[in-house]
């Protein structure tokens, strides 16, 4: 497998999490401490780097001479793990920084978890110490770490097999949970193990990098409570999905919280989804339930991808081919449609009675001869439109079902499904009712690296993470870097303006800057007061009008009155007009009015929301849903950080529950989804060019047949200064 491009700076991780040599700061010869566990875990393990541990207080821990401090250790360490109390650790990181120790695991807790302002207080000391001293800190309050292909335990775990699977868990309750179950598998190996605490100072990010690199890594699985810098995380991600899978469960909702935000964006963004979102689009494996975390985990690592989504069905019993078709679609994964020579073929070996259409089920035809299965297996993985591969029924259990002579011609089936495994790309994946019990058939397979489930829920996760990561990466493939855009000068002066005047873009400001890129906004005209309107009259004729209250005080126009439609003529306008503005003052006598904007009625279509935030963790993001009045209430909404490709704009369209509406129903015209893309991908460029834009709502947007119209449009602006007062009617 590849490791991390070499244009990319090598991780400084590589120096400590793969140690020639581990200070045990706290060592102890008493069992119930970590710093007796993590002498235990080294020796039974067999580490062959050198120990050293630290108390002043004992000649030896374990038969392995102690040292006073660290300054009397000969040479240096590459590692120390720490073991003292929570105050002791920023002098001993100076210690280790005069040792040139480059790593510390600090297990202690008493910092910033507390809340408490000692311990946020101690922390800063800490990553102070740290960094003036050069040495790089995994916690505070960590589990610790382990490198098992390097014989590091620092856990004393028990019984955990080296492999290809790199972890990194926020709970040591979540990691000896997977290490258990890995256990009862008995086929599941670790790579490196870190429980990054606090992220005071390593982050997720950090730790991918390093997994990306590792060549005894095959896979990188998270479990992540929260990310201190999602951005970077996303964008490490970004690089490592492109060479090996990458595994995350997100516990909660993000680190920033649900945000109270002045806009339908904000209100909706900083939530879990919009998290796993952000996940996907960088070609992370979502995982949503904890027991899916390892067998996803272990399916990627042993077959990495699919070409796609297609999967052919091979099955010994019609329930079960039932219930592994409902879990395939439901996990947006296809029934390849078989072809006439596949099909031809598999009716030469099966009875008449079996199904030859996927799902296919052999009907009987494997209880005397199992190893016709592998020969099912071999049809369906030379057809062309299959892309993986299932296999669904008792394989492993019919000599102990039906007759024991049946073993052999299991075994040869076994060894025939090892085959095609090695000269095909494509993923073959096995459900067996038999597998908790782990007979020599499907022993055999594990022992080839063939994942074998007991659960048919968890092997088509596994089969739609393969697909999953086989599609981002052709997808990735042909994308296009996002196009830089020049801002506008009229634009960069309306923020300015509004920056100094401590408001946000009136709403005829924030299209004037859209239409300045090319984004389809109706002319308009502003009301700042009656008389404007014999003017605005004559400009418009006689066609239907809509009119907006213009307030930096009245968000949500609807509710304080402050919308009239379908007016016409100026008399009609004249009397909205007084309605508008009494009805804003009822609703809010404070508010300062601008005017009135008058613009022509949109034409029927359907409407959707664009709105974009600037969230704290994950830097700004953009929104795509179903718009008008039901945004929040029925929160179709899908998002992506900012920049957008071209894929990631085109599944946007594809991911809201209500994307059917978009071809058209009932009669309705599709609407223009490259329209759409080009909308999407004009605001990514249109929020990358004005750093001042800190949130923004295009709501409604009528999509069309023929292209679209931003009817209502709001920017907010990031503060400068404090408010100012500002002219009204």
């Amino acid at each position: 497998m590849k490791v991390l491009a070499s244009a990319t700076q090598r991780s400084p991780l590589h120096d400590f999490l793969a140690p020639d040599s581990i200070a045990i700061v706290g060592a102890s010869a008493d069992p119930s401490k970590r710093g007796y566990k993590a002498m235990v875990g080294l020796i039974k393990d067999g580490y062959a780097g050198k120990i050293y541990p630290i108390n002043p207080k004992v000649d030896r821990v374990l038969g392995v001479r102690t040292y006073a401090s660290l300054a009397d250790i000969p040479g240096t360490a590459d590692l120390a793990l720490i073991c003292t109390p929570a105050a002791s650790v920023p002098g001993l990181l100076v210690e280790c920084g005069k040792k040139g120790v480059k790593g510390a695991v600090i297990l202690a807790s008493g910092f910033r978890e507390t809340g408490r302002p000692e311990g946020i207080k101690l922390e800063q000391e800490m990553l102070a110490a740290a960094r003036q001293n050069g040495v790089r800190v995994i916690g505070p309050n960590t589990s610790g770490m382990f490198n098992l292909h390097k014989k590091v335990n620092l856990l004393a775990l028990n019984n955990v097999k080296a492999g290809g699977i790199g972890l990194i868990s926020q709970s040591g309750n979540m990691l000896l949970s997977l290490v258990l179950e890995a256990q009862r598998n008995g086929h599941v190996g670790f790579s490196t193990y870190a429980g990054p605490g606090n992220q005071a100072d390593i982050g997720f990010n950090d730790y991918l990098r390093y997994l990306g690199e590792d060549p005894h890594t095959r896979v990188a699985t998270l479990y992540v409570e929260g990310f201190r810098d999602g951005r970077r995380f996303l964008d490490a991600a970004r690089e490592i999905t492109a060479l090996k899978p990458v595994v995350v469960y997100k516990s909660g909702s993000t680190e920033a919280g649900q945000k109270a935000a002045s806009s339908h964006t904000g209100a909706l963004a900083g939530s879990y989804a919009m998290t796993l979102d952000l996940l996907r689009q960088v070609g992370v494996s979502v995982v949503q339930n904890s027991d899916e975390i390892l067998p996803v985990a272990e399916g990627l690592a042993l077959l990495q991808k699919a070409r796609g989504k297609r999967v052919a069905v091979v099955a010994d019993g019609g329930g079960q081919a039932t219930i592994a078709s409902d879990r395939l679609s439901e996990a947006g994964l296809v029934l390849a449609e078989l072809s006439a020579t596949t099909r031809r073929r598999l009716g030469e070996i099966l009875f008449p009675q079996a199904s030859l259409v996927n799902p296919v089920d052999v009907a009987g035809s494997s209880d005397a001869n199992p190893a016709l299965l592998a020969d099912c297996l071999e049809i369906v993985a030379d057809d062309d439109g299959v892309d993986s591969i299932f296999l669904v029924g008792m394989f492993g259990g019919y000599h102990t079902r039906f007759a024991e002579d049946l073993l052999g011609g299991e075994m040869r089936g076994a060894e025939s499904m090892i085959e095609l495994a090695r000269r095909t790309d494509k993923p073959l994946v096995v459900y067996s009712l038999y597998a908790p019990v782990n007979p020599p058939a499907l022993r055999r397979l594990h022992e080839a690296g063939l994942p074998v489930y007991s659960s048919i829920e968890h092997a088509v996760r596994v089969l739609a993470a393969l697909g999953e990561r086989g599609s981002y990466l052709a997808g990735r493939a042909g994308e296009q870097p996002a196009l830089a855009l020049a801002p506008d000068g009229d634009a960069e002066r309306a923020f300015a303006t509004a920056q100094a005047e401590g408001r946000d873009l009136f709403e005829f400001e924030a299209k004037d800057l859209l239409r300045a890129h090319g984004v389809a906004v109706p002319l308009e005209r502003l009301a700042a007061s009656a008389g404007d309107l014999t003017a605005i009259a004559e400009h418009f004729g006689e066609q239907p009008l809509a009119m907006k209250v213009v307030s930096r005080h009245i968000l949500h126009k609807s509710d304080a009155g402050g919308v009239k439609l379908n007016v016409q003529g100026e008399a009609q306008m004249r009397v909205a007009f007084d309605e508008i503005l009494d009805s804003c003052r009822a609703y809010d006598a404070q508010a300062l009015i601008t005017g009135v904007l008058v613009a022509p009625m949109a034409r029927k279509g359907t409407e959707v929301i664009i709105g974009v935030v600037r969230d704290p963790i994950f830097g700004p993001v953009l929104m795509f849903g179903l718009g008008g009045i039901f945004v929040e209430i029925l929160e179709d909404v899908v998002f992506r950080a900012i920049p957008l490709s071209y894929g990631d704009a085109c599944s946007m369209l594809d991911q809201i529950k209500s994307r059917k509406i978009l071809g058209g129903v009932r009669g309705e015209a599709a609407v223009d989804r490259q329209a759409l893309i080009d909308l999407l991908l004009k605001v990514s460029s249109i929020v990358q060019a004005y750093p001042s834009l800190a949130e923004l709502d295009l709501n409604p947007v009528i999509a069309l047949a023929d292209g679209y119209a931003v009817v209502d449009a709001r920017i907010i602006v990031e503060r400068v200064d404090a408010d100012r007062p500002e002219e009204t009617l």
